[in-house]
C-alpha cells in the first residue's frame, strides 16, 4: 500500500479528522489525526487489516506533546504510524486499548513517563516507577537530582 493509496482508502470516512497522511520512509505512510477522532481512526485502520500494534509513545515537544502509534498488517507486510499532537496542559487522548488490547502496557508506559493521560484506559497506574511516584521521567522539564555518594563496600573472599 503506497501512502497516497492509504490517504484515498481514509479520507472518505475520516475526512477532516485526519489533518494529514504523509510518506515516511519504510511504511505504508503516517496519518496524523485530531485526537478527538482517535477511535475513529484506529477502527479505519484496523479495519484496514493493521491488527497488531508494535509501540504506543510520546513526546514532549515542549510546548504540546505527541503521541504516536505503530501497527503492522500481515496482510500487506507493512507498518503505518499514527500520530496525534496534544496540548501540554491538557495532555490526554482516547485509549486504543479497546481496538488494540496490546495498548494496556504501551499506554501506561506513556503515561508514567510522558504524563500523556489514556481517556478510558482500563487500568492506568504505574508500570515501572513505585506507586505514587509524582514524577515523570521523560519530560524535558524533569530535573535530574545532583548525584549522591553512594558508599561502596569491598568484600573480600
Amino acid at each position: 500500500m503506497q501512502t497516497d493509496e492509504l490517504e484515498r482508502t481514509l479520507r472518505p470516512s475520516l475526512g477532516d479528522r485526519i489533518t494529514s497522511v504523509e510518506a515516511f520512509p519504510d511504511t505504508a505512510g503516517r496519518v496524523r489525526f485530531r485526537r478527538e477522532a482517535a477511535l475513529d481512526v484506529f477502527r479505519s485502520v484496523h479495519a484496514l487489516g493493521f491488527h497488531h500494534l508494535s509501540t504506543v509513545g510520546g513526546i514532549d515537544w515542549v510546548d504540546h506533546r505527541e503521541v504516536f502509534y505503530i501497527l503492522w498488517s500481515d496482510d500487506t507486510r507493512q507498518y503505518v504510524v499514527l500520530s496525534t499532537d496534544v496540548p501540554a496542559s491538557d495532555a490526554h487522548v482516547e485509549s486504543a486499548t479497546p481496538v488494540w488490547p496490546s495498548a494496556n502496557w504501551h499506554e501506561r508506559e506513556t503515561w508514567e513517563l510522558v504524563d500523556i493521560t489514556f481517556d478510558h484506559h482500563p487500568d492506568l497506574r504505574h508500570l515501572l516507577t513505585p506507586d505514587g511516584y509524582a514524577f515523570h521521567p521523560l519530560l524535558r522539564s524533569f530535573k535530574l537530582h545532583e548525584p549522591e555518594e553512594l558508599e561502596v563496600k569491598a568484600r573480600h573472599v
